[in-house]
């Protein structure tokens, strides 16, 4: 009898050319990726008069840069420079970009499902750590470096050695007010940064197919945060859902020959993972993060913690964080001030996530200014066709265009030194999104509720007697 393989088995032999002595593997690559920041693997593949191997398989965004206002008149000189140079890079090897001025520009992790790029079973990189978004599609896909990005660029290939394969599951039901985004902030916390350091991760369990794509694509966005090389989720009839009429995804024969492929991509019974987890969601409440880091994440009902309560190798992470952060050990996270919002992200700027937001904004009016970003111009459209812009505009929010925005400060929209913002975005650094920011990661809903309320607080009491 053949060994139980899991997803990841499935995959990487999918994809595996060659393995070296070593245990090192050269994967085929079938989506790459690239955006301003992949100027310095540009310069390597110029630098040895080389062109890219599979123009047809390279596709340049900008989003990391791209202001979200006054796109016609860039006044940010350094800005202007980074996505000139992506233009002159795609224009030179012949790549599609999706420009500022593109009817289909979005931030990269969420044009590639929007446009069909994404697909089951592709491997995917891009010059980004969020790639892993990607799995929740049943792809191999993760972040690579500058020194990769040349690589792929010049070969499409990759060489990488295998991770262990890990599991989570979640059965259950989730309950009002709790999403996604909980999920991954709950397992973070409970397992911590390193919980799944290195691993392939594997989420799956009744929670996880309750999921819409839009969730799914948060929880494996999320799984570098908990120290993942990349998360993925096998695909379902969602997922075909999802994928069929998208302007790059199979069609007719095609598509039927696609559908008998990705039929396999399950793990098998019996298939072994290194370490499986399991929660249960009707435990997982709204969670916020207190700290500057994605693990040091509570249910926004709890007590900021008292580090002399936290193991030794946590305590001092714990003192700076609550210093850095300027919160007191043993008050209630709610009720936390903070000055501003935002709303967007590859985390959290899909359609869904705006109009969840906008089912606690509705008739409110937000106490503290701030930025709402969709995630692609499509999305921006839809938004706007659902008159979501004007539920976020009557609140006293900014409707914005999109991109990075906020949540990495390269583009002008910045959080001020020492100001506290509550926001849907991934990472919550010291600086991540401007030099001495505070920042509180939470679910895009939780986000509004803590723009109406002029604070951290729960959703959940904002969402009674408001449709589901």
């Amino acid at each position: 009898m053949s060994t139980p393989l899991t997803l990841l088995d499935k995959l990487w032999a999918a994809h595996e050319i060659v393995t070296r002595q070593d245990g090192v593997s050269l994967l085929w690559v079938d989506r790459h990726l690239v955006h301003e920041g992949s100027h310095h693997a540009f310069a390597k593949l110029a630098a040895r008069s080389a062109h890219v191997a599979a123009p047809e398989l390279t596709f340049a965004v900008v989003d990391h840069y791209a202001p979200t206002r006054n796109r016609a008149h860039i006044a940010d000189p350094q800005i202007a420079r980074m996505i000139d140079t992506l233009r002159a890079n795609a224009a030179t090897h012949g790549l599609r970009l999706f420009d500022l001025g593109d009817p289909a520009q979005g931030i990269v992790h969420v044009i590639g499902p929007e446009q069909g790029l994404t697909l089951p079973g592709l491997l995917i990189n891009c010059g980004d750590s969020h790639t892993s978004t990607h799995g929740a599609f049943g792809a191999l896909a993760f972040g690579i470096g500058a020194t990769e990005v040349a690589h792929v660029l010049a070969t499409q290939t990759i060489w990488q050695k295998k991770p262990p394969a890990m599991r989570i599951t979640v059965d259950g039901a989730l309950g009002a007010g709790v999403s996604a985004k909980d999920i991954a902030l709950n397992w973070i916390a409970k397992l911590g940064t390193d919980g799944a350091r290195g691993h392939a991760l594997e989420y799956t369990g009744s929670a996880i197919r309750g999921l819409s794509m839009e969730g799914r694509m948060t929880l494996c966005n999320l799984s570098i945060e908990g120290g993942a090389r990349f998360g993925m989720i096998a695909p379902d009839e969602t997922t075909l859902a999802y994928v069929e009429g998208r302007p790059h995804a199979p069609r007719g024969r095609d598509w039927d020959a696609a559908l008998t492929a990705w039929s396999d991509l399950t793990t098998d019974d019996d298939a072994e993972f290194v370490r499986d987890v399991h929660f249960d969601a009707s435990d997982i409440s709204p969670t916020v993060t207190w700290g500057t880091s994605p693990e040091q994440a509570l249910p926004v009902t709890a007590m900021v913690p008292d580090p002399g309560q936290l193991t030794d190798d946590k305590a001092d992470a714990a003192r700076a964080a609550l210093d850095y952060m300027g919160l007191v050990a043993g008050r209630p996270l709610a009720g936390t001030q903070v000055d501003q919002v935002f709303i967007g992200s590859c985390t959290n700027g899909r359609i869904e996530d705006l109009r969840a937001a906008a089912a606690v904004l509705a008739g409110r009016q937000a106490k503290v200014p701030g930025i709402v970003s969709p995630g692609s111009a499509l999305i921006k459209a839809q938004a706007e066709a659902e008159g979501l812009d004007k539920v976020f505009t009557d609140a006293g929010l900014d409707w914005v265009a999109s991109g990075c925005s906020m949540c990495v400060g390269m583009n002008g929209d910045l959080v001020a030194e020492g100001k506290r913002c509550a926001s849907s975005t991934n990472r919550n650094f010291r600086g991540r999104q401007g030099r001495g920011a505070r920042t509180h990661l939470m679910s895009p809903a939780m986000v509004a509720a803590a723009a109406v309320a002029g604070a951290l607080t729960d959703v959940r009491p904002l969402l009674q007697g408001r449709p589901a």
